[in-house]
């Protein structure tokens, strides 16, 4: 066997000249669909949020027309020029839809009726102004100003609206009555 030479370069080592460098790959950019798990978590939370927004604005816009079209039914009773009858329209009126918060409301008297009418947070002088309402269906030279009175209807009624549900239709039965 022959000597190896020395200058010739063994098999294990490698010379700079020989060496060839590659550039570094990088592996494909992750496709935009389908999103990561977090990201459908995400779409999740703000469609139950838009959801709950619109349900909330959908039920806020019932509760302002039903307000909205029982001022109006009081509006109607306003148009009686009768002041006893608009007394004994706006007694009745307020007789039903104080059974939201008493049912035997139609049917109470005195002390228990002003408990009734307080279940609302008004103030004194409304629910004083919503007691002429009695004396007057009866005595027709009992004190009454029809303005004043109308006012306090509408304040007490708009909170009560505010507080529960009353029913439009409540006001078109007391004009029904008159």
């Amino acid at each position: 066997m022959s000597a190896p030479v020395a200058n010739a370069p063994s098999a294990n080592t490698v010379s700079p000249d020989t060496l060839v460098l590659r550039d570094i790959h990088l592996p494909p950019a992750p496709p935009w669909w389908p999103p990561a798990p977090g990201w459908w978590a995400v779409a999740g939370l703000l469609l139950l949020l838009l959801i709950a927004a619109a349900l909330l604005w959908r039920r806020r816009g019932q509760r302002s027309g039903r307000e909205a079209r029982i001022l109006r039914e009081i509006d109607r009773l306003a148009l009686i020029d009768d002041d006893v009858k608009l007394a004994t329209a706006l007694h009745q009126w307020l007789r039903r839809a104080a059974r939201v918060y008493a049912p035997e409301a139609t049917r109470q008297r005195g002390e228990a009726w002003q408990r009734t009418l307080a279940q609302v947070p008004v103030d004194e002088a409304t629910l004083s102004q919503l007691q002429t309402l009695e004396p007057r269906m009866y005595l027709p030279s009992a004190p009454f100003d029809r303005d004043v009175v109308l006012a306090a209807v509408r304040r007490w009624t708009r909170l009560a609206v505010r507080q529960r549900a009353l029913r439009p239709t409540m006001a078109s039965e007391a004009v029904a009555d008159a």
